[in-house]
C-alpha cells in the first residue's frame, strides 16, 4: 500500500481595507502608472487591525469547512510567515488554540519568506507519507504592511496582507504519476544571497522587526531562474510532462518576473493563474491564497495538475506538483 498527501480542502481571508495605487500616489512619488506597467499590482489588502495570526485562522477555518472536518480531526499545524505575532511562540499555537485543536497537537511556524507554503507542503506531507500524522492543516499567512516603509517608493508597492490554507490527508494510492494529491516537492536554499532580499533588523541585531530591503536586479534575475527550474524539477521527480499541466501557479511578485518565468517553460499564458493584480506580493500567503481563489472560483477544478513554485528572501526557493 502507498500512501499519499492528498489536498481535500483550502481557505483563504483578505482584510477589507484596499489600498490603492492611487493611494500610495499620495504617500510616495510614485503614480498608477508607474506601479502598473512596473509590477502588474493594481491593489492591494492591509490590515488595519488583524494580525498574522487573526488572518491565519480565518483562511484555516474556511479550509477545514471546505475539507468537511472539524478541529478534532487536525494532527499538525503549520503555519508558514515572516510576521508572526510574537517572536515566542509561535504563531501556530495561537491558531491551534483559536481553532480549538486538542492539546498534544505539534504546531510551529516556518520562516522560508514567499517560498514559506512550499516548505510547510513539503513538511506536512513527508510527515503523511511516514505515518507520523494522517491529517494536517497548512498556512501561509503575513502582515506585511507591518515592515514595509511607507517613505520607500521601490518596496512599500510591492506588498499586500493575507492569508491562504490548505488541508492534507493521508489517502491510499498506487504510487504512480496518476494519483490524486501532491506528487512531488523539491526545496532549496543558496545563502550567499542573504543580503539581496531581507529585513535590515531582527531580535538579535537591532532589537525590532525592521523594514523590507532588496537588490530588485539580482531578486529578479535569480527569480526567474530559480521558479523555472524549481517547477521543472518538480516535473520531472513526479514525471509529468509540461504539456501536460493545466495550470502554473508562481510565486505572486512581480507581473514580469511570472509573464518570464511562463515564457521560459513556454506555457502559454492562459495556462499561468495571476493575482498579483489586486493582492499584491502576500509573501507565503502568496501561493495558497492564489489557489483557493482560483479553486473556489471555480477555475481550477478536480483533476487538475498544477506547479507551484516559489522564491523568497534568502534566498529560498521550491517547487511542487498536485493533482486535485
Amino acid at each position: 500500500m502507498f500512501i499519499r498527501s492528498k489536498l481535500i480542502g483550502f481557505g483563504h481571508y483578505l482584510p477589507k481595507k484596499i489600498l490603492t495605487n492611487d493611494d500610495l500616489s499620495h504617500m510616495v512619488e510614485t503614480s498608477d502608472e508607474w506601479i502598473r506597467t512596473r509590477t502588474g499590482i493594481c491593489y492591494r489588502h492591509i490590515s488595519e487591525s488583524e494580525t498574522t495570526a487573526d488572518m491565519a485562522t480565518k483562511a484555516a477555518s474556511n479550509a477545514l469547512k471546505s475539507a468537511g472536518l472539524t478541529a478534532n480531526d487536525i494532527d499538525l499545524v503549520i503555519l508558514a510567515s515572516v510576521t508572526p505575532d510574537n517572536t515566542t511562540p509561535a504563531s501556530a499555537v495561537k491558531i491551534a488554540r483559536n481553532l480549538g485543536v486538542r492539546a498534544g497537537i505539534p504546531a510551529f511556524d516556518i520562516s522560508a519568506a514567499c517560498s514559506g507554503f512550499v516548505y510547510a507542503l513539503t513538511l506536512a506531507d513527508n510527515m503523511i507519507r511516514l505515518g507520523q500524522i494522517k491529517t494536517a492543516i497548512i498556512i501561509g499567512a503575513e502582515r506585511l504592511s507591518k515592515i514595509v516603509d511607507w517613505t520607500d517608493r521601490n518596496t512599500c508597492v510591492l506588498f499586500g496582507d493575507g492569508a491562504g490554507a490548505a488541508v492534507l490527508c493521508a489517502a491510499e494510492s498506487t504510487g504512480t504519476n496518476a494519483d490524486t494529491g501532491v506528487l512531488s516537492t523539491c526545496i532549496y536554499s543558496d545563502g550567499s544571497q542573504y543580503d539581496n532580499l531581507q529585513t535590515d533588523g531582527g531580535v538579535s541585531t537591532t532589537q525590532n522587526a525592521g523594514f523590507v530591503s532588496m537588490n530588485g536586479k539580482e531578486v529578479f534575475k535569480h527569480a526567474v531562474v530559480s521558479l523555472s527550474e524549481a517547477a521543472e524539477n518538480a516535473l520531472q521527480q513526479a514525471q509529468i510532462k509540461k504539456e501536460d499541466i493545466d495550470w502554473l501557479l508562481p510565486h505572486q511578485a512581480n507581473i514580469r518576473i511570472i509573464d518570464s518565468v511562463g515564457e521560459r517553460m513556454e506555457l502559454p499564458k492562459e495556462k499561468v493563474i495571476v493575482t498579483v493584480d489586486h493582492h499584491g506580493n502576500t509573501s507565503a500567503a502568496s501561493i495558497p491564497l492564489a489557489l483557493s481563489e482560483n479553486i473556489s472560483a471555480g477555475r481550477i477544478k478536480k483533476g487538475d495538475i498544477i506547479v507551484l513554485t516559489a522564491m523568497g528572501a534568502g534566498f529560498t526557493w521550491g517547487g511542487a506538483v498536485i493533482r486535485l
